[in-house]
């Protein structure tokens, strides 16, 4: 039930609460700043699974924490990165257009890639995964509950003003009680491999911070562009991850294993992001009151 019904319904709640305030303005600003989107797509899409392949071997992680740690590196951002910009002063309109983007794009990624890298670390343990029936599921638990956000922002405007705050409290909310749900589901693989998978997930986090400020840097981005796609390429859509996870274990009940590195992870990311939040806040140009 926890799979079949819970998750699912969590994940389209914290999708619709993107779509809200989402316009089609978000997509057209990709024109507009193509170099600093350009780089953000490439880092989310190409620099993050190769961050987690790359460290899933040099941490030797146990087959199915390889597996949950690739699936978790090939989720785009989510609502929290969007938050965590704005927190950091950076240029939220484009953290809302690359994570609606990836968002888009990672339907057909995530599912192709997921398949790939179980296949590769789980090996003849590797649970089948049907790739296209995966992509159909991802389409309607995040494609369409962010469509219908937007249409609802776009038909009643004052309503979904509204309306946002409130989803943004319910959604972290619900996120906070997977992370819980996902650890007590597997709180003894926990114990056996926090010591592993905790460093590897917080160097995870500590290496595409600061690949996104290098990068963006070497591309010649602004501040707020630079700390825009250093917080996109650090954070992932954990939530995702989490569903994905226990739709491809195939669990009815409880979380499988290959939710535990989202789930450590979605905790321990924050350790630094929250540090890079001040740093950023107080070493870029001055911040207008209210932002």
């Amino acid at each position: 039930m926890l799979v079949d019904l819970v998750l699912p319904a969590v994940l389209t709640v914290i999708m619709f609460s993107l779509g809200l305030g989402l316009t089609g303005a978000e997509f057209a600003r990709v024109a507009q700043a193509p170099r600093a989107f350009g780089l953000g797509a490439v880092n989310q899409l190409v620099l993050v699974p190769l961050t987690g392949f790359a460290l899933a071997l040099v941490f030797n992680l146990p087959p199915e924490l390889a597996a949950g740690t690739m699936i978790l590196a090939l989720c785009p951002g989510g609502v929290m990165s969007n938050v965590a910009t704005r927190m950091a002063a950076g240029s939220v309109p484009l953290s809302v257009s690359l994570t609606a983007v990836i968002s888009l794009v990672s339907i057909v990624t995530l599912p192709v890639l997921t398949a790939l890298s179980v296949r590769f670390f789980m090996g003849s343990d590797a649970p089948p995964i049907d790739v296209t029936a995966l992509g159909v599921t991802m389409f309607l638990l995040t494609a369409v509950p962010v469509g219908l956000g937007m249409a609802l922002t776009r038909l009643t405007p004052a309503i979904a003003a509204r309306a946002a705050p409130w989803m943004n409290r319910i959604t972290s909310l619900l996120f906070a009680v997977l992370i819980a749900l996902a650890l007590a589901s597997n709180w003894g693989t926990f114990l056996a491999n926090i010591g592993t998978l905790g460093p590897a997930l917080v160097t995870m986090t500590a290496a595409l911070l600061t690949a996104g400020v290098l990068t963006a840097r070497a591309a010649g981005l602004d501040h707020r562009e630079t700390t825009t796609v250093a917080i996109e390429s650090g954070i992932q859509n954990g939530t995702l991850g989490i569903a994905v996870g226990g739709i491809v274990a195939g669990a009815a009940t409880g979380l499988p294993a290959l939710t535990l590195p989202t789930a450590i992870y979605s905790v321990t990311a924050w350790a630094l992001v929250l540090p890079f939040i001040v740093w950023r806040r107080r070493s870029g140009p001055p911040v207008a009151a209210g932002a």
